[in-house]
């Protein structure tokens, strides 16, 4: 994974989140760790696809649990 997504996921989950980048570790859950709500999660996923010109389907958007599974989501669907 390149680490301009990296760098870049992680700087809209703390500013979406509303939580410090030291705080978003790969194993961090969205939801339990980091305290997001299901509206946090919808924003989230806006930004992202805003952001990096995907689209995340709806059953995709409940497998990103965790920071590294939304890096890895992203990175695996940016156009090359």
């Amino acid at each position: 994974m390149s680490d301009r997504i990296e760098t870049e996921v992680r700087a809209i989950l703390a500013e979406q989140l509303g939580v410090e980048l030291a705080e978003l570790r790969p194993e961090a859950s969205i939801l339990d760790d980091l305290g997001a709500d299901s509206l946090d999660v919808v924003e989230m996923v806006m930004t992202l696809e805003e952001a990096f010109e995907i689209e995340v389907p709806d059953a995709e958007v409940e497998t990103l649990r965790t920071i590294a599974d939304v890096e890895r989501y992203v990175a695996s669907n940016v156009a090359a």
